[in-house]
């Protein structure tokens, strides 16, 4: 076909028999229309209706220009239409580019081509129109199947060309964007989502349509218009190819994956995960996980646990039971959204009583959930034989249970046990999936607050039995101590202190602080502790005494390694002295203790000034003492790092706190040690655990010890001594 371009850049084509055929055939699928040689259309055709949405009454008669973007107002238009009549009169085929304007008042830029029709004294034209982005051919028209497919189906669907501009999508894929049909339409990818995120999918697009391999569920976020947060959707792109094997575009389907169930349990798993097990306390773990599922999940919670999980003094085992109800659990949580939970027969604390043979037996022995959508209470279930539970479950509406093993490291520690009333849908498999998951994370949160429960209090029973029980330092002294275990971590350290009462009414005062927490530091304070004592008691000065204490504690660490057995390091702090009720002198050593303080009769508190050598247990034996003189009444007060340092505060504020509490009058020597705790560790002197915050808890263990000095003469001591 041979073609010549006039001024106005349209192509008068000179027809062969060839393009004949080949335009006939692009006609066929064309919107077309016949015009007459003035500009006026006399026929519209049902193709021509669906490319612009005009109804033939509503086009045929009128002049060509009403459809045509721009006519009468001097752009391409109007020109356009001078050209025609030019054009009519030679009655030569041509073709080229016009915007036309749609019933909806969109803008097509079409592909026009008009081939004359000679009539007696006449010349009419057959004029057809494409759509060269393609966008009018999707859905295709003739198969309402598949456009009741694509357009309803529940997975966005978008129909991409080969310049990736969209020419097509269904309903759900503008929900998706956010964005209306004709706004999206024909533009870029790049413009309907700038950005990095719009690059990316670009970029998605452009290797499917070089490589024809399709890419799967590529996860990425979308901003909707007026959203203030991102979809998350998965997207899947493939090529689609013509008859030919050319591409002609690329098909995305799309899902909202932030709405869909399975992330909503995963966000929901993470939303109430991190409130559970905030603290190692068995009962605050249990209640945790029993608050954090009402009323997310459930309307009414309790968790009960088995004698694996010590919570009252007496074993449950020892309670007593009868044929219908045996003692299995003890409850440590409950939570409803009724207020007061009048749902729960049994409070926090108490014994849990049920069947022999009941849902929660068989979940105890067997570790399997109990699933029960719709709850039974008929008289032929396992109700009959617990009528209390009966009654309950009808007064409160209770019409789903799911009971669900607490089991970690295989131990089974009790059940969770989950209700609706309130919420009539019943518990679904999803709803059990999520609920086992969420119970299997608070059970392993639960056995690490038993174990650390466990190896806490056989740590302070080990601590309390290897400190004195009873402080006697002989008539020059008047004496009170207390002792506080840490309440985080391993829970107890190796703080020790003891009095030795020595030849002439003398008494030896002597506080120490064992690196490291647990049981291993309690036993290494034990033996530090001994050793120590055995010590003093050859009357040997402060100075000497701690010399004496490293050189025996580097000949246990050698013993011990030459057992071969790892262990604690054996490595301490401490500070001995020496009160001579006659003298009214005090000799004092330090192996990097702090120091101890002294308080005047008249209330006044100084920091003795004693030379701090290096802890024990380094090797270097390098300790000096120093001396003071008391007067009647005054008090020594030796004690540990622990009742002074604070992570927020450094210890010249701590000995301040310290100074000032001792400083304060008191009836006697154990109120005013009473004082000195309750100010300085109110939370742990009241045997308060700490909160969720951790405010008041400690890391370390608190000693102290306070010797309140008299005077003797030579004769009294002497004979005190005999005595």
């Amino acid at each position: 076909m041979a073609a010549r371009t006039p001024g106005d850049g349209t192509q008068v084509m000179a027809a062969t028999t060839e393009d004949r055929t080949a335009r006939a055939a692009r006609l066929a699928d064309a919107a077309t229309a016949v015009v007459d040689d003035g500009g006026t259309v006399i026929a519209w055709t049902a193709t021509a209706r669906e490319l612009l949405g005009h109804r033939a009454p509503d086009v045929v008669g009128r002049p060509l220009t009403a459809l045509v973007a721009g006519a009468g107002e001097g752009g391409g238009g109007a020109a356009w239409t001078r050209a025609w009549r030019t054009r009519a009169r030679a009655r030569e085929p041509w073709s080229g580019r016009l915007d036309l304007r749609r019933k909806d008042g969109t803008v097509l830029r079409a592909a026009i081509e008009a081939v004359p029709l000679t009539g007696e004294g006449r010349t009419d034209w057959l004029v057809s129109a494409r759509d060269p982005s393609g966008a009018s051919a999707w859905p295709p028209a003739r198969s309402p199947v598949s456009v009741a497919l694509l357009a309803r189906a529940p997975v966005g669907l978008s129909i991409w060309d080969t310049d990736l501009r969209c020419i097509w999508l269904n309903g759900t894929a503008e929900r998706q964007d956010g964005f209306l049909r004709r706004e999206r339409l024909g533009r870029l990818m790049t413009e309907v989502q700038p950005g990095a995120a719009g690059r990316a999918i670009a970029e998605a697009m452009r290797q499917v349509l070089r490589t024809g391999e399709p890419v799967i569920e590529r996860e990425y976020t979308w901003r909707v218009p007026g959203e203030s947060e991102d979809r998350v959707l998965s997207a899947s792109y493939f090529r689609l190819d013509g008859a030919d094997g050319r591409p002609l575009g690329v098909c995305n389907m799309a899902t909202d994956i932030g709405k869909s169930l399975a992330r909503q349990h995963l966000l929901t798993l993470g939303r109430v995960s991190g409130s559970i097990g905030t603290t190692l306390d068995v009962r605050r773990t249990a209640q945790e996980l029993a608050d954090a599922a009402v009323p997310l999940l459930a309307d009414y919670v309790t968790v009960d646990l088995g004698d694996t999980v010590p919570l009252g003094e007496e074993p449950l085992k020892r309670l007593p039971a009868s044929e219908a109800s045996i003692p299995v659990f003890r409850r440590a949580g409950v939570a409803s959204v009724h207020e007061g939970a009048p749902e729960s027969v049994w409070r926090i604390g108490e014994a849990v009583f049920v069947p022999p043979s009941s849902p929660f037996t068989r979940v105890l022995t067997t570790g399997r959930t109990h699933f029960e959508p719709v709850l039974d209470t008929s008289l032929d279930t396992w109700f009959a034989r617990d009528p209390r539970r009966a009654r309950v479950a009808a007064a409160t509406g209770m019409h789903s249970l799911i009971i669900v093993p607490l089991q970690a490291r295989g131990t089974i520690l009790g059940v969770a046990v989950f209700v609706r009333s309130e919420n009539r849908n019943p518990f679904s498999r999803d709803d059990q999936l999520l609920i086992e998951e969420l119970v299997g994370r608070a059970a392993l949160s639960l056995d690490n607050a038993r174990r650390y429960t466990r190896e806490r209090e056989a740590a302070v029973a080990l601590q309390r039995n290897l400190l004195p029980h009873a402080l006697y330092g002989g008539p020059g002294v008047e004496l009170a101590s207390r002792y506080l275990p840490a309440d985080v971590h391993e829970g107890v350290g190796g703080d020790w202190f003891d009095v030795l009462p020595l030849p002439r009414a003398r008494v030896g005062l002597m506080i120490g602080d064992v690196v490291g927490h647990g049981i291993n530091a309690a036993a290494l304070m034990g033996q530090l502790r001994t050793a120590m004592g055995t010590l003093a008691d050859l009357d040997l000065p402060p100075a000497e005494l701690l010399a004496r204490l490293e050189r025996r504690v580097l000949q246990m660490s050698d013993e011990r390694d030459l057992a071969g057995g790892p262990g604690p390091v054996m490595s301490c702090t401490c500070a001995y002295a020496v009160y001579d009720p006659v003298s009214r002198r005090c000799e004092l050593a330090s192996a990097g203790h702090p120091p101890p303080a002294l308080r005047a009769p008249g209330g006044e508190v100084t920091f003795a000034d004693v030379p701090t050598g290096p802890p024990i247990g380094l090797g270097t034996a390098a300790y000096e003492s120093a001396t003071v003189e008391l007067d009647e009444g005054s008090v020594v007060a030796l004690y540990t790092d622990g009742l002074i340092e604070t992570r927020t505060a450094d210890i010249d504020a701590g000995l301040d706190r310290f100074a000032a509490a001792l400083s304060c009058p008191a009836p006697t020597l154990q109120a005013l040690c009473s004082h000195i705790t309750d100010t300085l560790t109110p939370r742990r002197a009241r045997g308060v655990l700490p909160g969720p915050d951790g405010r008041g808890s400690a890391e370390d263990d608190v000693a102290l010890l306070l010797a309140g000095t008299r005077v003797m003469g030579p004769r009294e001591a002497a004979g005190s001594e005999q005595r």
